[in-house]
């Protein structure tokens, strides 16, 4: 889906992470919903960077673009 995201099983019980770290997508959201900046958050985990946290935020873009379609079975 993404260069910069991982998901596998065995890291992080397969939640989404930015590629060669632990740090999970969803803290990455939950520091910027909190209000923190890309600046503090690079700060906070060394080897991010903003390209990883605008990854973290296409990852949850395209996440969200979920839809389900209804299913009518014919009888």
């Amino acid at each position: 889906m993404n260069e910069r995201i991982q998901i596998h099983p065995e890291i992080c019980h397969g939640k989404p992470v930015i590629r060669g770290t632990r740090v999970l997508v969803s803290v990455i959201l939950g520091a910027l919903a909190a209000g923190d900046s890309q600046e503090m958050i690079v700060e906070d985990y060394p080897g991010l960077t903003k390209a990883d946290l605008a990854a973290a935020l296409e990852f949850a873009s395209q996440m969200t673009g979920y839809q389900e379609l209804a299913y009518h079975a014919a009888a």
